[in-house]
């Protein structure tokens, strides 16, 4: 059996994502098939597709020469969540941008149309949601116009649910729901303390609006801006390219098989941050992060 440890890097991702990201060039269908068939495993029992990852978790995967030649040695351009035949999920960093915004600039959109020609499924994508360009986490890609118009209609009609996970300069209030309009708008962001330490506090912010920059807006009207944000806050972040707001998790409703709930594992460099701006350890940014989840579940599209 081949064995791999969960990391902090992988907290929160789905099974079927974690074989997809060792095994990038395996067609969609044969992970699931894996772990259908109890091929691969999670800390010796069966799961599924679904089933979420965290840290200190074992996936065991059966050997066989087809996934020994799979396997990669590096991860793969392109973080995929979730995939089906009208949308792939994807893990936005930060600093990278939606789209072409300068000639032959990188961007999200092309990125993944060059992922998916490299493993031999060219398609054109479509962005169904978006983020800016210094937000990081769950984007949701179209493989098709129609399926673009139908997520669209849906993000329209009922709105994705969404939990951002934002560090922000001082220490708000425990939670919070913050009402001012903007653009002359009803617009509604609730948020929640996590974690606090150093002068900076981690937050679970739930928009219940779809306004533009409606967070980050939100947020430095109450005097805690999200750090790195230069319009509507302080300056850059050194060594993080974009400012500490991520996407963290999105419950998507499939138009055949229903509900579905995503999450982003978060990048790197966030992990860096917390421990220089909190001084608090993974660990410590787990448990309030597991902790949020369980609320989040409970109670939504509140905290």
């Amino acid at each position: 059996m081949l064995s791999f440890d969960i990391t902090h890097n992988d907290h929160c991702r789905r099974l079927e994502s974690f074989l997809r990201t060792i095994m990038p060039l395996a067609a969609p269908g044969y992970c699931r098939k894996l772990i259908k068939s109890g091929a691969a495993r999670l800390d010796g029992a069966n799961a599924t597709t679904d089933t979420m990852l965290v840290v200190n978790d074992r996936v065991t995967l059966k050997e066989s020469a087809t996934a020994a030649s799979l396997l990669s040695p590096t991860r793969p351009a392109l973080d995929l969540l979730y995939e089906d035949d009208q949308a792939a999920i994807v893990n936005k960093p930060a600093g990278l941008p939606m789209h072409r915004t300068a000639e032959r600039e990188e961007n999200l959109v092309d990125e993944g149309m060059a992922y998916m020609a490299w493993r031999g499924t060219p398609c054109k994508l479509y962005p169904v949601n978006r983020l800016d360009r210094g937000t990081s986490g769950v984007v949701i890609l179209a493989k098709s116009s129609s399926a673009a118009g139908m997520y669209g209609r849906q993000v329209k009609e009922t709105g994705l649910d969404k939990l951002y996970l934002a560090l922000v300069t001082g220490i708000p209030d425990e939670s919070g729901v913050i009402t001012d309009p903007l653009d002359d708008k009803e617009s509604e962001t609730r948020y929640t303390v996590l974690l606090q330490g150093a002068g900076n506090a981690l937050l679970a912010v739930t928009p219940i609006s779809g306004r533009m920059h409606q967070i980050r807006r939100h947020l430095e009207m109450i005097g805690h801006p999200v750090l790195g944000d230069k319009r509507y806050g302080v300056g850059e972040l050194p060594d993080y390219d974009g400012f500490a707001l991520h996407s963290f998790r999105t419950i998507v409703v499939r138009p055949e098989a229903g509900p579905l709930t995503v999450c982003a594992p978060l990048p790197d460099g966030f992990w860096g941050l917390a421990q220089r701006y909190l001084a608090q350890t993974p660990e410590a940014v787990i448990a309030r992060l597991d902790a949020c989840l369980a609320v989040a579940c409970e109670a939504t599209p509140g905290l």
